[in-house]
């Protein structure tokens, strides 16, 4: 698969703007400044296929990457403090409303948590969700590159206690700086591109 081969589709603010599934797609989840515009750059080799900013909160959207024969999406940041409540609903209900979409052809979420931390209530919340949901996903641990090997040793154990049904699931620690854990989410995503 040519990772280069991707473009930005569109982008939708609003659930009933969102048309009905045409292929397979893998979302990227995650609490706002997780690293996930910096992460899908990273896989595809490019530097603003997804617009990175320093100010959390800016994917408002939710938005599709076309990449071979399916869709990547970047949902919007969850867990944002500074903006207001109708915005939170707003983007929550988004979230939701495309997750709970049972006619979307959803085979995976990558749920991003930042490894130096231990998962807010949000992720918590979204880990359940998927979990009752019957949702696939895999956890990446970003920012992996962040920690000292003592400290990166220390948090996985404590992850073990923080996140329910650990050791049941796929746990990637990865970097978009230093490219640790890229080829094994590439590996998945070819995986799941050629069934």
């Amino acid at each position: 698969m040519n990772f280069n081969n991707v473009e930005f589709k569109t982008s939708y603010g609003r659930l009933d703007q969102i048309p009905k599934a045409e292929r397979i797609e893998i979302a990227f989840s995650g609490r706002s400044n997780v690293g996930k515009s910096s992460l899908i750059n990273k896989i595809f080799n490019r530097k603003q296929l997804a617009k990175v900013s320093s100010m959390p909160g800016k994917t408002v959207t939710i938005n599709f990457f076309s990449f071979e024969n399916i869709y990547i999406v970047d949902l919007p940041g969850y867990g944002y403090a500074k903006v207001s409540k109708s915005e939170k609903k707003r983007w929550a209900s988004l979230i939701e409303g495309y997750l709970n979409d049972k006619s979307r052809r959803l085979d995976l979420i990558f749920q991003l948590i930042d490894m130096r931390h231990a998962p807010s209530k949000d992720d918590l919340m979204m880990i359940d969700f998927m979990v009752e949901n019957e949702l696939p996903f895999v956890v990446v641990l970003t920012k992996s590159d962040k920690l000292k090997p003592t400290a990166r040793k220390q948090r996985l154990e404590a992850f073990r206690s923080e996140m329910p049904y650990f050791d049941e699931i796929k746990v990637i620690p990865c970097s978009a700086q230093t490219g640790e854990g890229i080829d094994r989410i590439k590996a998945i995503i070819e995986e799941i591109s050629a069934d």
